[in-house]
């Protein structure tokens, strides 16, 4: 069988006869002393262990973007490749942040429990209690967390609508459109699993309802804020002129278009450092735990197979009783990984600006290195690219 190397491709592809490929990008890669939670043998083993993997399998010619794998909460490799812009040649640091796509679907979730946790909301709330006279019955807020309400996708009706591409969407936007245009449901409401990013634009602006605040600035008050997150923050029209754009594969700008205005569904911006922080707020009871276990269960059983939903989280449930909390993200050329690996309590995360699905791959292969994670038996399917 013949393997074929695309120029998208995350994996290195070297021949004997040609050696290395030339070096376009500048790499950094940091190495940091042991900290008090690991023993400097334990970190050494599994920051050499790491480091092996990536200098075997990561090609720096096509991925642009930075990498963190982190042991009991400590950084055992962290590299940034590449530019955050790449006609400036700008080098990409630990402070670059970067749009996360779907991957940050986990906050907007973790803001809606964050609200039923004191008590201003319910997760079996219907829409229409923020919403009056919602036209789609019998949806919950639940639902939107799981994916399970069956509402129509607004990046695919509006397309269908003629929604002008120069005309930047907001989410009163898409919910005005539910309203007045009534797509049709893609599912029946409560019975299949549908991601659909139409059902995080509507969490935000429940948010906004109920706190009294916009999405950007209440993500900044109860979340970056709090757990130091000093390079994330919720891009707005404002914002546009001043953050790192995203790239196709071969190096062209990926414009802008209508869809990159509502958020909730995407639009954090992120570090790789940012997420860790994230990360371990999680294990240190940020949120209530109950809530927490209700964001980690599965909730869609209509497909076999290990891959399933929780609340704002992709899950990977094994045979051998295994599992993997993550969501992969993938917005224009912006393509995260975030997997969390709780019994061996190991971060991997991943950020790109420029576009590579090679990075779930790497992601996946990785958490081999800490456990067996496998899966070769799994013939399931969800949407794990994130918001398109």
């Amino acid at each position: 069988m013949i393997t074929l190397c695309l120029a998208i491709s995350l994996w290195s592809c070297q021949s004997a006869a040609n050696g290395n490929p030339k070096k376009l990008q500048k790499d950094t890669v940091i190495s940091e002393a042991p900290k008090p939670s690991l023993t400097p043998a334990e970190y050494n083993r599994y920051h050499d262990m790491v480091a092996s993997f990536v200098e075997k399998n990561l090609s720096s010619r096509y991925f642009n973007g930075g990498i963190l794998v982190a042991k009991n909460g400590v950084p055992v490799y962290e590299r940034y490749t590449g530019f955050s812009n790449l006609r400036a040649k700008d080098s990409m640091t630990a402070e670059t942040p970067m749009q996360v796509a779907s991957t940050g679907k986990t906050l907007t979730a973790a803001g809606i429990l964050k609200l039923v946790e004191v008590g201003k909301m319910g997760l079996d709330d219907p829409l229409e209690k923020f919403f009056p006279n919602f036209p789609y019955t019998g949806v919950t807020v639940k639902m939107l967390l799981n994916h399970r309400s069956g509402l129509p996708n607004y990046l695919y009706y509006f397309e269908q609508k003629k929604w002008k591409r120069n005309q930047t969407a907001t989410n009163q936007d898409v919910l005005t459109t539910l309203y007045e245009w009534h797509p049709a449901l893609t599912t029946l409401t409560g019975k299949h699993y549908s991601y659909c990013n139409t059902n995080y634009v509507l969490l935000a602006s429940i948010i906004e309802k109920v706190s009294g605040v916009p999405y950007p600035q209440f993500m900044k008050d109860n979340f970056f804020t709090p757990l130091g997150m000093t390079n994330t923050f919720v891009k707005t029209q404002a914002d546009s002129a001043n953050v790192v754009y995203s790239y196709k594969a071969n190096g062209g700008l990926w414009s802008p278009d209508f869809s990159d205005g509502p958020y909730g569904d995407k639009n954090i911006y992120s570090t790789c450092r940012d997420l860790l922080k994230w990360d371990q707020a999680l294990y240190n009871g940020f949120i209530r735990q109950d809530l927490q276990d209700s964001a980690f269960k599965p909730y869609s059983f209509e497909k076999p197979g290990m891959k399933n939903y929780g609340l704002g989280w992709h899950l990977m449930m094994l045979p051998n009783n295994k599992k993997v909390i993550y969501h992969n993200g993938k917005w224009h050329g912006f393509t995260s990984a975030f997997a969390r690996l709780t019994d061996e309590r190991v971060t991997i995360i991943m950020t790109s600006n420029k576009y590579n699905m090679g990075v779930y791959q790497m992601s996946k292969k990785m958490y081999n290195l800490f456990g067996p994670y496998d899966g070769k038996n799994d013939n399931s399917n969800d949407d794990e690219g994130g918001s398109k």
